[in-house]
């Protein structure tokens, strides 16, 4: 599974999801827009503008939104039937 965290450093609500995703041990890569601002072009390419935006194998989640994050990452570990 493949789930990467947009940020940027003064960003309250990417620290909350951060937390969010460390307490419910989920693994994610990080990508800190502050830092690399070319992380830019990728938050655009999903259609988006602002951060935290979770991308989960291709699905982008903007804003934090923990229900829709769990749903999507249950929804990955479920085999198809």
């Amino acid at each position: 599974m493949s789930i990467i965290l947009y940020t940027t450093n003064h960003c309250p609500e990417c620290n909350v999801l951060k937390m969010f995703l460390r307490d419910y041990q989920i693994d994610y890569e990080s990508k800190n827009c502050s830092l690399y601002p070319q992380y830019w072009d990728e938050v655009k390419e999903y259609g988006f503008l602002g951060v935290p935006l979770t991308v989960i194998n291709g699905k982008a989640i903007q804003g934090f939104k923990p229900e829709e994050i769990i749903k999507a990452i249950e929804q990955k570990e479920t085999p198809d039937a």
